[in-house]
């Protein structure tokens, strides 16, 4: 089953380091500011919850939960990749499927 989450926060890409006086490394405000729509609850009742807490990514799904490391070393400097890359292992993790399609965040259980 797949169900849109939301759409994406277009205005997160304003709070990126280049634009912001951001420097946390990996660019905790664009971070904040793109996962905060993903909070919802879906049609079913699932509760759909997404929360930065330092490095740490944690998405929460219903009863399924998986966490995703933002890696500047490993993954890329860009906190744009690096979040995409944190949310798909917290997702993985999670035992859910995440994808990015025409501007909106979708979900599949």
């Amino acid at each position: 089953m797949k169900v849109k989450l939301c759409d994406v926060n277009q205005a997160a890409s304003e709070k990126l380091p280049a634009h912001t006086d951001d420097k946390s490394g990996i660019g905790v405000h664009y971070v904040d500011a793109y996962i905060k729509p993903m909070n919802v609850k879906l049609e079913d009742g699932t509760a759909v919850r997404c929360k930065r807490r330092g490095l740490k990514i944690t998405l929460t799904a219903g009863a399924k939960k998986g966490e995703g490391l933002m890696r500047r070393l490993d993954v890329s400097r860009d906190p744009v990749v690096m979040l995409n890359a944190a949310l798909q292992e917290a997702a993985k993790a999670a035992g859910v499927e995440l994808t990015v399609e025409e501007n909106a965040i979708f979900l599949a259980l």
